[in-house]
């Protein structure tokens, strides 16, 4: 880093579980933003603060006037820009050093699959299940942590999934595939704070699983759940389900190959 970035993270840098070595793993860093809305906000602009050296940012909708109570990358002039693109303006703004990439396309399995590979770190910042569901088998296929949020009324929901660790479920363990149904917030709303409380997670989530465990330890095995009427938090934990279709059929089938 020369003198210019070391003064930019210095808040960073001043602590002990970061200092410069962590700041120089988040500035060689990459990572997949899948929806750059509501969660996707926040947590794409707290990653471009942070210093993570390169941002893909995948989103295939356009600003509307509704998203705007919410999703704070995006402004009034930029109503029907793709979204991905208005987040590419703003985040340049905030910091010329990330190297941004912004895919205006929603991503299929094939896509995902290559994406993935490339990164160090996902963000699941989408509002449906096929997506999460798709974003979680890549994750599982190629070994990438996947920091996966949600939120609808007045709650949200965190949760870090980090096949690295043989221990360690995936999203399906928590929510089977054809399980739940998506609720769009189109049709219960959302409480706009929501999406910033947990998209601001995320990227903390993000970081300290970049910056290792000198950062701390991590929602690894947990599901945090916040509810905004009551402003509590709680954890529950999330084990592994040793007949998951997705991450043990995809151990079992290494075993095999090996």
């Amino acid at each position: 880093m020369d003198d210019r970035q070391l003064l930019r993270y210095s808040r960073h840098i001043l602590l002990n579980e970061i200092g410069i070595e962590g700041q120089q793993r988040i500035r060689t860093a990459s990572a997949l933003v899948i929806g750059v809305g509501g969660l996707g906000s926040p947590a794409a602009l707290y990653l471009a603060a942070a210093g993570v050296g390169r941002l893909v940012l995948a989103d295939g909708d356009a600003v509307d006037l509704t998203n705007l109570q919410r999703q704070i990358l995006h402004t009034t002039e930029r109503i029907g820009l793709p979204k991905a693109r208005s987040a590419l303006q703003t985040l340049a703004a905030v910091n010329p050093d990330v190297e941004l990439v912004a895919l205006e396309q929603r991503v299929d399995a094939a896509a995902l699959d290559a994406l993935v590979r490339t990164v160090d770190v996902v963000l699941d910042c989408s509002d449906n299940f096929a997506t999460r569901h798709a974003v979680n088998r890549a994750c599982v296929r190629h070994g990438r942590p996947l920091v996966s949020g949600a939120a609808v009324r007045f709650d949200g929901q965190l949760a870090v999934f980090d096949r690295r660790r043989t221990d360690s479920p995936c999203y399906a363990c928590l929510f089977a595939a054809g399980e739940v149904e998506d609720e769009p917030c189109a049709l219960l709303g959302i409480f706009a704070p929501v999406t910033g409380v947990i998209g601001t997670l995320q990227a903390a989530e993000a970081l300290k699983l970049i910056v290792g465990e000198a950062a701390g330890v991590s929602l690894h095995g947990r599901l945090l759940l916040f509810d905004a009427l009551r402003m509590t938090f709680n954890t529950v934990r999330v084990p592994r389900d040793p007949a998951c279709a997705v991450c043990s059929r995809l151990a079992a089938t290494a075993a095999v190959d090996a």
